[in-house]
């Protein structure tokens, strides 16, 4: 059975960043197209960021291009999502999620194993 652990979300101000991981295992995680989602109070789970397993392709929401950036060390089955320039509105619970095969896809069912969460508050 795959794990997902993520961690690194915190409390920032905006403007700042934050770096966010997720541990894998239980798997092998290079088999693995990784995702993030996010899901604010009240809201649908969105999209922010996906990877190949290989890491040579990403995928990004609008909303969080030239921003965030999506990368993953197969070496230490983790992937990453490093969020700079922070907007109150980026506040969220971000999820990390799994999927064996070679595409990226932007809805939540489409992904197989999902991590806890990590609160992400971004203050004005």
């Amino acid at each position: 059975q795959v794990q997902l652990v993520e961690s690194g979300g915190g409390l920032v101000q905006a403007g700042g960043s934050l770096r966010l991981s997720c541990a894998v295992s239980g798997r092998t995680f290079t088999t693995e197209a990784m995702g993030w989602f996010r899901q604010r109070p009240g809201k649908e789970r969105d999209f922010v960021a996906g990877i190949t397993r290989s890491g040579l392709r990403t995928r990004y929401a609008d909303s969080v291009k030239g921003r965030f950036t999506i990368s993953r060390d197969n070496g230490k089955n983790t992937a990453y999502l490093q969020m700079n320039s922070l907007k109150p509105e980026d506040t969220a619970v971000y999820y990390c999620a799994a999927r064996g095969g070679v595409t990226i896809p932007t809805t939540h069912e489409e992904y197989d194993d999902w991590g806890q969460g990590t609160q992400v508050t971004v203050a004005s």
